[in-house]
């Protein structure tokens, strides 16, 4: 660190001495030309300085401002380096200027170039009031950019946001127990014409107590009716009566009482008593198997 301020501080030193001695070879030049267009010896002793020296400013404020402004800043040190420029090499191409005793002058022999380096030569200490206090303004008034924040704020920043961003609750919510079906004992082929017991039933297994659920407020619900999303379990399914086997027969013969033969058919009694096909067969050959037992 040490060397690298001593390496700054001694090219900023350079960059004087390189300055001064440009300032010092173009000030007979200067000075000359300040002569030849009726100045006298104070005012083109200091003529140098309105030139040069407003250089210098604007080339301090193209390293202070930023944006428009530092853009400013070199097209006014752009134009008078060239105007320098200018007026040193018409101070080489006319001998009579290098005199100590020169007074007035023209600048050049053809006429329009003579009004022209004239007017020039007259408005630079013009142009350095207005572009020098511009400038000086615009340094007074000029407000740094922010320093961008460190690595370590940022990344404590990130830290804080993702924190905020996390769930008000300590624990999730836990997850609902699942319900266990009761199991149906498997059906049981009988006869109709006489008594079968009836299968014990399966003991009910009973659930696993479910953990108490904490409430919270949730988004309120639409009333609007839900369209079926697919097919219902079966363990969500409302159980059945299912009707005995005498039962069944019993109802038959209530309902086909006053019926003739002929319309004892196993599609009538499936119909009547609401019973699968199968069932309907079967009630209808023991109906008939009685009714022809009762004739005879």
């Amino acid at each position: 660190m040490s060397l690298h301020r001593k390496g700054r501080a001694a090219l900023v030193l350079a960059l004087v001495a390189v300055v001064a001695m440009a300032f010092r070879v173009s000030w007979n030049a200067l000075r000359d030309i300040a002569n030849a267009v009726g100045a006298d010896n104070t005012a083109a002793t200091l003529y140098p300085f309105v030139v040069d020296g407003l250089m210098a400013l604007a080339l301090v404020a193209t390293l202070v401002l930023a944006g428009r402004d530092r853009t400013f800043a070199l097209r006014v040190l752009g134009t008078y380096t060239l105007a320098s420029l200018v007026l040193n090499y018409v101070h080489g191409l006319v001998p009579k200027l290098h005199d100590a005793n020169l007074d007035w002058t023209r600048l050049a022999d053809w006429d329009p170039a003579n009004w022209a380096l004239v007017l020039l030569a007259t408005s630079l200490p013009v142009g350095s009031i207005y572009f020098g206090s511009d400038l000086v303004a615009k340094v007074l008034h000029h407000r740094p950019a922010p320093i961008p924040a460190s690595d370590a704020n940022a990344e404590e920043s990130t830290e804080t946001m993702r924190n905020q961003s996390m769930a008000d609750l300590p624990v999730s919510t836990p997850a609902p127990a699942p319900a266990f079906p009761t199991r149906m004992p498997d059906p049981v082929t009988v006869g109709f014409l006489k008594s079968t017991p009836l299968a014990k039933p399966l003991p009910t297994v009973a659930p696993a107590p479910a953990a108490a659920i904490e409430r919270r407020p949730v988004a309120a619900e639409s009333t609007r009716p839900r369209g079926a999303t697919g097919r219902v379990p079966d363990a969500a399914r409302s159980p059945k009566p299912r009707r005995t086997p005498a039962q069944l027969l019993d109802e038959t013969r209530t309902a086909t009482a006053d019926w003739s033969d002929g319309q004892i058919t196993a599609e009538g009694i499936r119909k009547t008593v609401r019973t699968s096909p199968a069932n309907a067969r079967m009630l209808r050959d023991t109906l008939i198997a009685e009714r022809a037992a009762n004739t005879v």
